[in-house]
């Protein structure tokens, strides 16, 4: 037990003020992007956070400014891809896939579940642009019930709504014509 108390104590780290430091330490944020200004580099909207401090705080840019031209600029660009973060994170934007000749339809069925109970199925409403977590609030609150978006494109609503959905979806979503809804039935899920 002795020697692990000698470890802990040979390699202290400092408590207190320090010499030379005026308390209490103030950290500016950056407008763009809530970080303090030394991490904006790594923003993906670099840009944007250039842009704000150059119109908000045009001293802390110039100081920014000097101290970032100090390393390599002969990549200029690689060294601009290199600073910004590749893997997931609060400031990345997800790239939206491009819908090309998808063929615009809903599909409704109905999936048994257990003996007397049964599921809606509504399949195809991304294809119209509509965001599924909506659409499923929106069918929890009409139906009284509940429902979830489950897979890439489908709603699952509880219970036997198919007919209903017939009429309540042109109405909410005028862009999707009561045509362009199929019913197939009963379906295994």
């Amino acid at each position: 037990m002795g020697e692990t108390e000698k470890t802990v104590d040979s390699s202290p780290l400092p408590v207190g003020p320090q010499p030379g430091v005026k308390y209490p330490i103030k950290v500016e944020y950056c407008g763009n992007c809530s970080m303090p200004f030394e991490f904006c580099d790594y923003y993906p909207d670099i840009e944007g956070c250039k842009d704000w401090l150059a119109k908000n705080l045009p001293d802390q840019f110039e100081r920014l400014g000097v101290a970032g031209s100090g390393g390599t600029e002969g990549d200029g660009a690689d060294a601009d891809e290199k600073k910004r973060q590749k893997r997931g994170g609060k400031g990345m934007m997800k790239a939206k896939k491009k819908e090309a000749d998808v063929e615009r339809k809903i599909i409704l069925s109905i999936a048994p579940r257990g003996k007397k109970k049964a599921v809606t199925v509504v399949q195809g409403m991304k294809t119209f642009g509509i965001d599924l977590k909506v659409a499923s609030k929106f069918f929890s609150s009409k139906f009284a019930c509940s429902s979830s978006v489950t897979g890439d494109d489908e709603i699952v609503i509880q219970g036997d709504v198919k007919d209903d959905l017939f009429d309540i979806l042109p109405e909410k979503w005028p862009e999707i014509d009561e045509d362009l809804i199929d019913d197939i039935g009963e379906k295994k899920r």
